[in-house]
């Protein structure tokens, strides 16, 4: 397969998604920045796909627009309302920035509370800025060894550590010794 015939990353496809529906809503983009708080200049380069889009903005987003954030995802509307099965990398992958690439685990799964993700780091490319977003924030070591930033303190976890931490606060995660992957639950 040559360049040209490259799958797109679904990840470049959202900030589209979040403009033609937005339009199709009539809502300008200066009205969608001030309604989910996020300054106009910020909002302008989400949607133009010149800055990646936290999780929790995305949500933020897909609630303004009245939509599940599956659809900012992957195009498509959620399906499943008792139960949604993830059969083992069936997970919708998006490579959020270089080194940080997530599988979602529930997206068929419509009105959900909560975003389960597996994560892959690789700590080979700079780790992401610290983030943060309503709700709390579980996150479960996999395979390898990661550090994890939770407001001032650093904590180093292994494969079977978990962490449970107030995501109001400046997080992020980064591997060490190559790469890792770690379950996230998000509950915004």
């Amino acid at each position: 397969m040559n360049e040209s015939q490259q799958p797109e990353n679904p990840a470049s496809l959202i900030p589209g998604r979040i403009k033609e529906l937005r339009e199709i809503l009539e809502i300008s983009a200066a009205e969608m920045a001030g309604e989910t708080g996020i300054p106009a200049e910020v909002y302008k380069r989400y949607e133009s796909g010149e800055l990646d889009i936290p999780i929790s903005v995305l949500y933020n987003i897909a609630v303004r627009l009245g939509t599940d954030v599956t659809v900012l995802i992957t195009g498509e509307e959620a399906r499943m309302e008792s139960a949604a099965v993830c059969r083992k990398g069936r997970g919708v992958q998006i490579e959020r920035y270089p080194g940080y690439e997530f599988s979602s685990l529930a997206y068929n799964f419509r009105n959900r509370t909560m975003e389960p993700l597996l994560v892959f780091l690789d700590s080979s490319k700079p780790p992401a800025a610290l983030v943060t977003h309503s709700g709390q924030e579980f996150n479960f070591v996999v395979e390898g060894r990661m550090k994890i930033t939770v407001g001032k303190r650093e904590h180093l976890l292994s494969e079977g550590d978990s962490i449970y931490f107030d995501a109001h606060l400046p997080h992020g995660q980064s591997a060490v010794d190559g790469h890792a992957r770690f379950i996230t639950i998000i509950q915004e």
